[in-house]
C-alpha cells in the first residue's frame, strides 16, 4: 500500500507578502480606459447625433469637427465598427419598404445604372491616363464612383491585390466627396424643385456611398428615400460584374470577389414587411433604430477623416475624383429633369 505524502506549503516571507498587499493597494481593480478630455468631447458628440436634435448632415459634420479638431480617440475601433453598422441600419431601413414599390424604383433606375457605371469607368480609364495616374488606383476612384463608394473599392482592391497606400488615396477621395454631397445634394433638389422620386434618383446614382445616399434622401423625404436606398442597393450588385471584368483586365489570378450579402438581409427585411403583417407594428421601432444606426455610422465616418487621410489622397487623384463626379451628376441630373417626373 502506497502511502502518499503531502507538504506543507509554505508561508509567503513576510516582507514579500506586504509587497504584494502594497501593490494591490495601488492597483485594486483591473485598469480601465481613463477619461480624457478628448474621449469626453468625443462622446458628447455622440450623444449629440442620437438625441432628437441629430441628423445625417449634423452626424457628418460632428464627427469632422472631431477628426480635424480633436482627433478621433477611437480610430482603430471606429473603423471596425462603421460597415457593420452601416449594414445592419441598412437592413432594417428594409421594415420601412413595400416591395412592389421597390421593383418599381428598381425597374425605373436599371437604365440609368447601367449607362452610368459603364460610361462613369470608360471616362476613369481615360481620366486616369490623362493625369498619369497609377492605374489600380485610378481604376479603384473610378469602381467607388461608378457603384456605391467605399463598399465597391474595399470589393475591387484585393482583386486588383491593391496595396495599402493605393487603397487608402482612393477611400480617401470617395470619403472627402461623400461628405460634400450630403451637404450639397438637397440644397441642390430643393433649389431646382425637384421631385421626391427624381431627387432619389439622383441620389442613388450621383452620391457615392450607401450611408451617404440614405443621409442626404432621408433629409429630403421617405418617398425619395425609398427610391434612393432601392436603387442604390440595386447598384451594388454590380460589384459582382465589375469585380470579375477587372480580375480579367488585370490579368489577377485566383482573385477572390466580396460579395455585398446584406444586400439579402435588405431584401428579406423588405418582404417581410410587405408579407407579414404581424409584423408591422414592430416595423416603425426597426426602422427608427436603423436611422439611428445610419447617423452615428455617418458620425464616424467624419470622425475618421483627419488631416492625415486628407493630406494622403494627393492632388491628381482628387482631381480624377472629383471629374468624375461632377460629370455622373451633371449627366444624370440631366437626364432624371428631363425624363423622370
Amino acid at each position: 500500500m502506497k502511502v502518499s505524502h503531502h507538504r506543507a506549503p509554505l508561508l509567503p516571507h513576510p516582507e514579500a507578502a506586504h509587497s504584494a498587499f502594497a501593490a494591490f493597494l495601488r492597483h485594486p481593480l483591473p485598469a480601465f480606459p481613463s477619461l480624457t478630455p478628448q474621449r469626453l468631447l468625443f462622446a458628447l458628440a455622440l450623444l449629440v447625433c442620437v438625441s432628437p436634435l441629430g441628423s445625417p448632415p449634423l452626424a457628418l459634420l460632428l464627427g469632422l469637427v472631431v477628426a480635424l479638431v480633436i482627433g478621433n480617440p477611437f480610430q482603430a475601433q471606429s473603423r471596425r465598427l462603421t460597415g457593420k453598422l452601416l449594414q445592419w441600419s441598412v437592413i432594417g431601413l428594409g421594415f420601412s419598404m413595400n416591395a412592389h414599390a421597390a421593383v418599381q424604383a428598381g425597374q425605373q433606375g436599371i437604365l440609368f445604372t447601367i449607362a452610368s457605371i459603364a460610361g462613369t469607368l470608360t471616362l476613369g480609364y481615360f481620366v486616369g491616363r490623362w493625369l498619369k495616374l497609377d492605374p489600380k488606383t485610378s481604376h479603384l476612384i473610378a469602381s467607388g464612383t461608378a457603384i456605391c463608394g467605399g463598399s465597391a473599392i474595399a470589393a475591387v482592391g484585393p482583386v486588383l491585390k491593391a496595396n495599402e497606400s493605393q487603397m487608402s488615396v482612393a477611400l480617401g477621395a470617395v470619403f472627402i466627396l461623400n461628405a460634400i454631397a450630403l451637404f450639397v445634394f438637397p440644397q441642390l433638389g430643393h433649389a431646382l424643385h425637384m421631385s421626391q422620386t427624381q431627387f432619389g434618383l439622383w441620389c442613388a446614382i450621383a452620391i457615392h456611398d450607401t450611408s451617404s445616399v440614405v443621409g442626404a434622401a432621408s433629409h429630403y423625404g421617405d418617398q425619395a428615400l425609398q427610391i434612393a436606398t432601392t436603387v442604390k442597393l440595386a447598384r451594388a450588385l454590380w460589384i459582382i460584374p465589375v469585380a470579375l471584368g477587372t480580375a480579367f483586365l488585370f490579368k489577377t489570378p485566383g482573385a477572390k470577389v466580396k460579395l455585398p450579402y446584406f444586400i439579402l438581409g435588405f431584401i428579406g427585411a423588405m418582404l417581410l414587411n410587405t408579407y407579414v403583417p404581424a409584423l408591422q407594428p414592430v416595423a416603425p421601432l426597426a426602422v427608427k433604430l436603423a436611422k439611428i444606426g445610419l447617423t452615428l455610422t455617418l458620425f464616424l465616418i467624419g470622425a475618421g477623416l483627419s488631416a492625415q487621410v486628407l493630406r494622403s489622397v494627393g492632388v491628381r487623384p482628387f482631381v480624377q475624383a472629383v471629374l468624375l463626379w461632377l460629370t455622373i451628376s451633371a449627366a444624370s441630373l440631366y437626364a432624371i429633369l428631363h425624363t423622370v417626373s
